[in-house]
């Protein structure tokens, strides 16, 4: 097994850690420093920083702090890093922690963050997970148990001063088009809430000033949420500062591919097992904006699926021009429509397309005026047969059964 590289107490709050930090700034500093084919393990607590409790009441999803969030171990320093270097990342394991052997899903209030299809469920809801070794089940959704695709949700490097700046100009502009939109439309640096590691005194003040929020994805990674950064697979990242800084967090223990309920994924506290090199003047030499990877031979194999699909036609009937975004909202809604016809919820179904592990596909982004974006539902994730037939479908599921609330 990997040293431990970065240890977390997981009965602390996190702002009590000087190992790790929820705001991106160059000047925080390194918490360790590894050299170039170093293996080792770093954990991670959940993104919520233990705001969430393994129970049956909802309030704390409705009631979570957005600007405390993201808590990333690190950042890693690799030695002889530069920027304009790749960071190559080989993700080698991704586990549970022993102490935290279950993971949460929560519909957010649209008035706190919301999610893909808050305007049809707007309200707080949670769902809890157990899990079975590389398997999961919810108390909250009956009929359901799969196997997950564990994954970083959040990963990168530190951005240097100059990419800092890019993006608190260019969101800060967008966000002056309707300051008052609801969710709003960037995460703007919030000082007040800002942990920045091990930097401490005034220095630390001025850097939550501007400091990134870790809410999107970025030039440097970020919160990408890709499902498929599982075990073994390998990561090309952008170095933009010297020794790199990598810092992660936002573990996922599964998630459909979109993460729609935007706390959609299976969350959780666990480990990452990594390998860390170097490629000299690598985004020069292969002309890397974004992070590229390579995929894992160890997903979940599910061979069957129910594929549905979605076009540039919203759910009142308005066209869009070649909208990927309606597209893929409306297979959503598709599939969930599907699924309550065998006595899931809307909102059951909906946290089924943001935890297990779904496909989704831009299809067809040429035909005007209508893209096609498809959902590739695992029929085998079901203890019940969930395909069409001659004889239309039967209530297949525990009845009473339904996802917490708020009170």
């Amino acid at each position: 097994m990997p040293k431990t590289l970065i240890k977390i107490d997981t009965t602390v709050h996190p702002e009590e850690l000087d190992n790790v930090h929820n705001r991106w700034h160059p000047d925080i500093p390194m918490v360790a420093m590894v050299k170039p084919g170093d293996e080792f393990r770093v954990e991670c607590i959940d993104w919520t920083g233990g705001q969430i409790s393994n129970d049956d009441d909802a309030t704390d999803i409705k009631e979570v702090d957005l600007t405390r969030v993201h808590y990333l171990s690190g950042p890693i320093g690799v030695e002889g890093a530069e920027p304009g270097d790749l960071m190559v990342v080989d993700i080698l394991d991704v586990g549970t922690l022993a102490e935290s052997e279950w993971g949460f899903t929560g519909l957010f209030a649209k008035e706190n963050g919301g999610g893909f299809l808050d305007n049809h469920y707007p309200n707080a809801r949670k769902a809890c997970w157990d899990f079975h070794g590389i398997k999961t089940s919810s108390r909250h959704i009956p009929g359901v148990e799969f196997v997950g695709i564990c994954h970083p949700g959040l990963i990168g490097c530190l951005p240097s001063k100059e990419l800092l700046d890019t993006w608190n100009k260019r969101e800060k502009e967008l966000f002056d088009t309707d300051p008052e939109r609801t969710p709003p439309l960037c995460a703007l640096p919030h000082a007040e809430t800002a942990h920045m590691g091990r930097m401490t005194g005034e220095a630390a003040k001025q850097a939550a000033l501007e400091g990134a929020r870790t809410v999107p994805p970025r030039e440097h990674g970020g919160n990408c949420d890709i499902k498929n950064l599982t075990r073994g697979s390998k990561v090309y990242f952008p170095v933009y500062v010297k020794g790199g800084g990598l810092s992660m967090g936002d573990l996922h223990f599964s998630q459909g591919d979109g993460e729609i309920t935007f706390c959609g994924a299976i969350e959780m506290a666990g480990y990452l097992d990594i390998r860390v090199s170097l490629i000299k003047n690598g985004v020069e030499k292969y002309g890397v904006l974004n992070p590229i990877f390579q995929t894992s031979p160890m997903e979940p194999n599910y061979n069957e699926h129910l594929v549905f699909e979605g076009i540039s036609v919203d759910e009142k009937g308005n066209q869009f021009y070649l909208d990927a975004h309606v597209a893929y909202r409306m297979a959503c809604l598709n599939a969930i429509e599907y699924m309550k016809k065998f006595g899931y919820t809307g909102e059951q179904a909906y946290a089924i397309l943001g935890t297990a592990p779904v496909e989704g596909r831009i299809s067809g982004i040429v035909d005007i005026p209508n893209a096609c974006a498809t959902l590739y539902l695992p029929t085998q994730i079901f203890d019940f047969d969930i395909k069409p037939g001659a004889d239309g479908p039967a209530i297949s599921i525990q009845q009473g059964i339904d996802l917490a609330t708020a009170d």
